[in-house]
């Protein structure tokens, strides 16, 4: 495709799903001047109160799309005071928080709040809310949607961002059930107002036998994020909505650091969720359709990567994509997964590995705090990581330039 022409007429992008994942690639779409519809089955667009982390590696992509001012007004900073704990509160050590260059482009952020913030960013009309898509064709010239509402999208290329169990993704692979990893993880918000003193831009993570505990801060620091991750031998719901019990999680984390059992004492509710992931898929792209997130690459939690994955995901496929004519997508989709395949394989495995070390499955924790002493090496390449421009170099180096 060296020397080609750009595109005079703007390509169509139709992404199905209104997570962080789909409205981050129309983000990313959108900037490159690529038409883009997203297509949410939800009658109103929200996201469940629960906290996530936004690392320099995707928060450098937002802060491109001019989201800067606009996440920092709603998000927590998390820096210093950071650290790992052994289940009584003994200090194993602290946890990096900044890129090579020392920047700290951390947020704690409610999943409301950052859809929000995607959201408002996004011209009118581009999001259709009420579309459950039901169906997918695609031939030489196009791509088709059929939605449960009776109404039909044609496009030039589809996105599936529409989650673990995603409609589209039987038509790009043979289908096969999320893995439970065999934990829950109950989750919940509190005022900070109610545990004065607590550290102020911490992320810190308990661990202990077979269980861990996370709290962060979110919402400008106002409320403090926690999840506690326990076993269950019963298969649990991958929902973010199912209520929890209050009293089972106290009592999952009983005699532990003075610190977290306070902080239990003044949880009034709670939710729990099932942690599942998938083995890296066979392929995510066919033909015009493309996977996207945890449509893609399911991951577990332990890195706390997965939405950052996904905004990685829409920055990648948004460089391949600008500028580019109709007749070229079939060409180009391979390249996102190429481009983007070895990373979030390792970051897969390295999530299931990172669970391990907090849930002390280890013979001799000794070792375990050896690896979490050094687990600053892999946070610190997954934050430099810079997808835009390693798309970019991507482009240049097998000459599909559009150009």
């Amino acid at each position: 495709m060296k020397g080609k022409v750009r595109s005079t007429k703007r390509l169509r992008a139709a992404v199905v799903g209104g997570g962080i994942g789909g409205i981050s690639a129309a983000c990313a779409l959108n900037r490159r001047d690529i038409d883009v519809t997203v297509f949410e089955q939800a009658a109103a667009l929200g996201e469940i109160g629960a906290g996530l982390t936004i690392f320099p590696n995707s928060l450098r992509q937002l802060e491109r799309m001019g989201l800067g001012e606009a996440l920092a007004a709603v998000g927590a900073k998390i820096g210093d005071g950071s650290e790992y704990y052994r289940a009584d509160g003994t200090v194993v050590g602290s946890m990096l928080m900044t890129d090579s260059s020392g920047w700290n482009g951390i947020y704690g952020m409610h999943r409301a709040d950052l859809l929000n913030v995607l959201a408002a960013s996004l011209p009118r009309g581009t999001i259709r809310t009420g579309h459950l898509c039901i169906g997918f064709e695609k031939d030489v010239a196009a791509a088709r949607l059929k939605f449960a509402n009776g109404e039909t999208a044609e496009a030039d290329i589809v996105i599936a961002a529409d989650g673990i169990h995603s409609i589209l993704q039987k038509y790009v692979v043979e289908p096969t059930p999320p893995e439970y990893s065999g934990v829950r993880a109950y989750r919940g918000l509190i005022p900070r107002e109610k545990l004065p003193g607590w550290r102020q831009e911490a992320q810190q993570v308990w661990m202990g036998d077979g269980k861990h505990f996370m709290v962060y801060p979110v919402r400008s620091g106002r409320l403090l994020n926690y999840v506690g991750f326990v076993p269950s031998e019963n298969t649990t719901t991958e929902s973010w909505s199912a209520i929890g019990d209050r009293d089972e999680l106290a009592s999952s984390f009983d005699g532990w650091d003075p610190h977290v059992v306070r902080l239990l004492e003044a949880v009034e509710s709670c939710f729990w969720w099932g942690l599942y992931d998938r083995m890296p898929l066979a392929s995510w792209t066919k033909g015009r359709l493309v996977l996207l997130g945890d449509a893609a690459h399911a991951m577990l939690p332990h890195l706390g990567q997965g939405a950052n994955q996904a905004i990685e995901d829409g920055v990648a496929l948004s460089v391949l994509l600008e500028g580019r004519d109709p007749a070229d997508v079939p060409v180009l989709v391979p390249e996102y997964e190429k481009l983007r395949r070895a990373r979030t394989d390792i970051i897969q495995a390295e999530a299931r590995k990172n669970g391990l070390r907090y849930d002390s499955k280890y013979a001799n924790l000794h070792q375990r705090d050896r690896e979490i002493a050094i687990l600053g090496t892999l946070r610190k390449s997954l934050f430099d990581y810079d997808v835009e421009r390693v798309a970019i170099a991507h482009l240049s180096e097998h000459q599909l330039s559009a150009n």
